[in-house]
């Protein structure tokens, strides 16, 4: 089959597309999926480049094109050391071919999302494995996952929309979950022209919030027809503009050097939730600002239980739609990388594989 190969840490040359890899065999208890399209992630560049170091303290480079000097650069998100070479691929929509002994024959055939965190249903609390990174992902003619991690879907939308929704989507929902983010509360939206951030909009007003996107001032319109109430510049002064304790909830995955103006703006027993760091992921924090005005903090990568089945639901009910910025083959992802890179889009950029 074709899939990329990353080789290694580094720059786009450790991405190597292949037409003679194995197709994967399903164990007893996964499916094999003909994946038809597949979406980008930071994940994906910040493994290639190291940026899961402990001792990094730069944010992502905005080209990506070489590891980043580091003495831990062998370290993954997970605190394991990756293994090379990797399939990566958070996101992928396609089709079961076949099941492995302990599945039901009638899946064959099912279209289906995957659900990227993988758990063991036995021990909810041990580290997980991420689909692309500690196990083979998306960026292949076909993959294989436990069949509790294929997750039907039933709609009229595109291959590239489905791929556009289960790592971004998820992360989004599980944020808010975590936060308990109800109707007729504000809640701020970091990186809001992202793939969370623009996810994270449509899902607060679902629930009913009062959603403040921060994102470039290029990107304000396409930002608003996602739902949000109001849309401000990704560097206004919050304190300024918002007020001290004026918002109930922030969802974050930006951080940076003006990390201290999310706490600030939050109200007493507010509560801050974040799933990335592509602003810098080391913050100054003044633990009176946390403890005089009770705040809770929630880092956010596992799931919680129902997050990915309701999110399967929302589609079906067309609750939510797909923000989907651009679409490559899958032969062209160093070029749908390094669009991702500049940050100039919004929503998602996918990958679709064409299968012989």
């Amino acid at each position: 089959m074709t899939a990329v190969l990353l080789k290694g840490y580094g720059g786009f040359d450790c991405l190597e597309v292949r037409d003679d890899v194995p197709v994967p065999q399903p164990g007893a208890g996964d499916v094999l999926v003909r994946v038809s399209a597949a979406g980008i992630n930071n994940t994906d560049i910040n493994t290639r480049i190291g940026w899961y170091a402990p001792d990094l303290l730069a944010p992502t480079p905005i080209d990506g094109d070489a590891a980043i000097p580091t003495s831990r650069a062998d370290v993954g998100w997970s605190g394991n050391v990756p293994t090379f070479p990797r399939i990566q691929g958070a996101d992928a929509c396609g089709h079961i071919v076949a099941v492995g002994s302990d599945v039901e024959a009638r899946r064959v055939g099912e279209r289906i999302i995957v659900e990227p965190v993988f758990r063991d249903p036995a021990d909810p609390l041990a580290l997980p494995a991420y689909f692309g990174s500690e196990v083979d992902g998306a960026f292949a003619e076909y993959t294989v996952v436990p069949a509790r991690h294929a997750v039907r879907v039933d709609c009229p939308w595109t291959d590239a929309e489905l791929a556009s929704i289960p790592c971004s989507y998820s992360a989004a929902e599980n944020m808010l979950g975590r936060a308990k983010v109800a109707a007729g509360q504000i809640v701020v939206v970091t990186g809001a022209s992202g793939g969370v951030g623009s996810a994270a909009i449509q899902l607060a007003k679902r629930r009913g919030a009062h959603v403040i996107a921060l994102a470039a001032p290029a990107k304000h319109d396409e930002v608003r027809t996602l739902g949000a109430d109001v849309v401000l510049p990704r560097d206004s002064d919050l304190t300024t503009v918002l007020g001290q304790r004026s918002v109930d909830v922030i969802i974050d995955v930006v951080g940076g050097s003006t990390w201290p103006q999310l706490l600030a703006v939050l109200r007493r027993g507010g509560r801050y939730a974040t799933s990335g760091a592509i602003g810098g992921h080391w913050v100054e924090l003044d633990l009176r600002t946390l403890y005089l005005n009770d705040l809770t903090l929630f880092g956010c990568t596992v799931l919680d239980p129902d997050v990915f089945t309701n999110l399967v639901s929302y589609i079906e009910r067309s609750e939510i739609r797909a923000a989907v910025a651009a679409v490559f083959p899958l032969r062209e992802i160093a070029a749908a990388q390094r669009l991702f890179l500049t940050k100039q889009h919004v929503g998602k950029i996918v990958l679709t594989i064409a299968n012989r």
